[in-house]
């Protein structure tokens, strides 16, 4: 009984911690895509260069992990607003194929850029020593890490719920998101909640490569290596539901998990086996509410 709730409780830490990371990294992608119908491919990017920023902060000026996240997340949720008024603003209304080209060549720039300055291997970003401690839990030794993405994740998700169902401009993003047109019909400005929804993203794609720099290592290729699986949590999310996409990721994340323990010939594979069955049963998303027929 001890090993099976050892093996229960390492299926549900680790799968929840890789779920967390997931949803931090992939909310604001599901966001801008219900606001500015925009397949943004250069969402890791984001998240890819926060990472990188964190570990260049933390060797050139001597800011703590902590501090060097916090900064990495402000400076990229800062950027994010200055990309989606002077280059997203621009992709609305081109055709979906000119979007994808469009931020698949800013991803590349990307990738080239960060080869070019930090070299063509994997960065470590160093935990402090409070996070690289284990504690034991029905039997095994858990690292403290994971505890710290579970304690992040809660923050986040109990902030969204206070933003969006709590407040001003949680109603007027999802007015946005419903149905843009009739919002800026009715007086909301639109076009400053896409960028501070924008900018908010961003900033916790950064806050995702990170936290989770651990668990998805960065380097150059970062922005288009875990891409698809930013794309699953969107896809199995359905188009904006914003407030789904944190069960979404604990989903995916567990199942993942499940399938290597369990499954490990499989590797991966179980993810995707998933993928394919939700979007041919409930292609709205995983928790859309049916349609009465």
């Amino acid at each position: 009984m001890e090993q099976l709730l050892g093996s229960l409780a390492f299926i549900v830490l680790y799968g929840g911690t890789y779920g967390v990371v997931l949803f931090v990294l992939s909310i604001g992608l599901v966001m801008t895509m219900g606001l500015m119908r925009v397949p943004n491919i250069a969402h890791g990017a984001f998240a890819a260069i926060g990472g990188y920023m964190i570990v260049n902060v933390m060797a050139k000026w001597g800011l703590d992990y902590f501090s060097a996240i916090v900064f990495s997340t402000i400076c990229i949720a800062l950027l994010g607003a200055v990309a989606e008024r002077t280059i997203y603003i621009h992709l609305y209304r081109l055709p979906e194929l000119d979007q994808i080209l469009v931020t698949l060549g800013m991803c590349f720039v990307v990738i080239g850029t960060l080869a070019l300055v930090f070299g063509p291997n994997i960065v470590s970003i160093p935990l402090p020593k409070s996070l690289s401690q284990q504690i034991g839990l029905f039997g095994r030794a858990f690292p403290v890490y994971r505890l710290f993405i579970l304690a992040v994740g809660i923050v986040i998700i109990a902030a969204f719920w206070l933003v969006f169902d709590r407040s001003n401009f949680g109603a007027q993003l999802r007015a946005s998101v419903d149905n843009r047109s009739m919002a800026q019909a009715t007086g909301i400005p639109v076009d400053r909640v896409v960028m501070l929804a924008f900018s908010i993203g961003t900033g916790l794609a950064a806050l995702g490569g990170g936290i989770g720099a651990a668990l998805f290592p960065l380097e150059p290729l970062y922005p288009l290596k875990y891409l698809p699986l930013i794309f699953i949590i969107v896809a199995l999310t359905g188009f904006g539901n914003i407030k789904s996409s944190i069960a979404v990721a604990i989903v995916v994340g567990i199942t993942d998990t499940a399938g290597r323990y369990f499954l490990p010939e499989m590797g991966g594979f179980v993810i995707y086996v998933l993928v394919i069955v939700v979007v041919a049963l409930r292609p709205a998303g995983l928790f859309a509410p049916r349609r009465e027929s």
